[in-house]
């Protein structure tokens, strides 16, 4: 069998890593160039990308993308570690606030805002993970970053407060609980977690982790993804057959040489030849004039 390159869309349960998903498909499809971008915490499910073969590659870009996340809130409980799994560190006696009073604060969080990364994260301190200080009883001090929360619609349903949220990269869903618990004065902790979306890759479309037990490793393949769909939003670029060949050879070609290629430095382009999608391409400065080099080579 051999091993076509793409992305595959799994449905990640509950109660397992992000890595178990990696073992599980290298085990099913015989195969090591597996990865996975964007971390689920094991609490957490959703959609989580696998990138298979040379899309491995591609990862770098993706942890970049927007998501959206649907998360059980529970008010009047704060936690170590910001959701349910945690120590409960305090727990509200009076009345919790009603829905309307939950939902006009959780609007109020939209746009962008300073968020405080919790103790509990993958994040360093002197090259020492926030949370293996956390499960030694250290706190330290963390800088407060800038997140986009695009959008942030409440709801409720059996009596449970919920958030349907879309944000930006290094948003922490459950440090956004944990302060609108905050605002509202009784606390607050995630009570679940479900990604639905990765940029382009929605929750309808993963395959569910439980069902590559009962798939061929043709049948998991034929749901890959090609890598190129990942990359729509930005800009097709071609070249003749000589700047090509220069240009997959890794040389850097003067961008007024090239037909249809403009923009400004820093600017991403899909590259494809005759065979179709192989490259992203950059325009970069070099000796004070725009050119265009490969920034990944996929094949």
């Amino acid at each position: 069998m051999s091993i076509k390159d793409g992305i595959l869309i799994i449905n990640k349960p509950t109660g397992i890593t992000s890595h178990n998903c990696i073992s599980k498909l290298r085990y099913l499809l015989k195969q090591r160039k597996i990865g996975h971008c964007g971390t689920l915490d094991p609490m957490a499910s959703g959609v989580l990308p696998i990138m298979i073969g040379s899309a491995v590659k591609a990862s770098e870009f993706l942890v970049d993308h927007d998501k959206r996340y649907y998360a059980g809130i529970k008010l009047g409980v704060t936690t170590d570690t910001q959701d349910i799994t945690g120590n409960i560190i305090s727990e509200h006696n009076g009345a919790l606030p009603s829905f309307e009073e939950f939902a006009e604060v959780a609007k109020s969080f939209q746009g962008e805002i300073l968020q405080t990364p919790p103790m509990y994260s993958a994040l360093k301190v002197g090259g020492v993970k926030l949370l293996n200080l956390a499960r030694e009883g250290v706190t330290v001090e963390r800088e407060a970053r800038r997140v986009n929360i695009y959008s942030c619609e409440p709801s409720q349903e059996n009596g449970e407060f919920f958030l349907d949220v879309k944000c930006s990269r290094g948003t922490y869903i459950r440090t956004l609980c944990a302060d609108i618990g905050e605002k509202l004065g009784c606390g607050a902790c995630m009570s679940s977690l479900v990604r639905t979306e990765v940029e382009v890759f929605r929750l309808e479309d993963a395959v569910v982790f439980d069902d590559l037990n009962d798939m061929t490793p043709e049948e998991i393949l034929s749901h890959l993804i090609p890598t190129e769909k990942m990359f729509m939003h930005l800009p097709e670029a071609r070249m003749d057959d000589f700047f090509d060949r220069l240009y997959h050879h890794g040389e850097s070609i003067r961008l007024g040489k090239l037909k249809g290629i403009y923009g400004e430095v820093g600017d991403l382009f899909r590259v494809y030849d005759k065979d179709g999608f192989y490259s992203i391409g950059e325009i970069i400065e070099r000796d004070g004039k725009k050119h265009f080099r490969q920034k990944k080579l996929f094949r």
